[in-house]
């Protein structure tokens, strides 16, 4: 029920996404999606990665300031209004959501929204109950 979200922190410098991305590409760590919210002086990278325990491994290796976060990720099909169905049954339920991405699924087509929430636990519980999928860690790590 629950993803691995990678999340980095980089200084807002010049080269920094494409030095982490480049870890990424020579361990044939596969980005599935990702999000970069940033400030004046540090930015966070948040990804789903196929491999995030090799992901994680080899970051570190490289000096590069990450953690591993669990996140929903919701399954709807990829059409005007799916998504906020999906938030509309989280505000429903008084559930606030942190922060979300959306991407195409790599599995099983449609698009699929990450999620995080101040109640993971619950939200994966209501959104099935609802009859919304979620993926699973299957669906997206190896």
């Amino acid at each position: 029920m629950f993803i691995d979200q990678i999340s980095v922190f980089l200084a807002n410098q010049t080269g920094r996404l494409a030095d982490v991305t480049e870890v990424l590409a020579a361990e044939k760590v596969d980005i599935r999606a990702m999000s970069l919210a940033e400030t004046e002086e540090y930015g966070v990278l948040r990804m789903i990665v196929d491999d995030p325990t090799r992901a994680v491994e080899k970051l570190r290796q490289a000096g590069v300031a990450v953690r591993v976060t669990p996140v929903i990720a919701a399954r709807f099909d990829d059409e005007p209004g799916a998504m906020a169905k999906v938030l509309k049954t989280l505000n429903d339920a008084c559930i606030s959501v942190t922060y979300a991405y959306a991407f195409i699924s790599p599995v099983g087509g449609g698009a699929a929204a990450v999620l995080r929430t101040n109640d993971c636990g619950r939200a994966a519980a209501v959104l099935t109950e609802k009859g919304i999928e979620l993926m699973k860690a299957e669906d997206i790590h190896k």
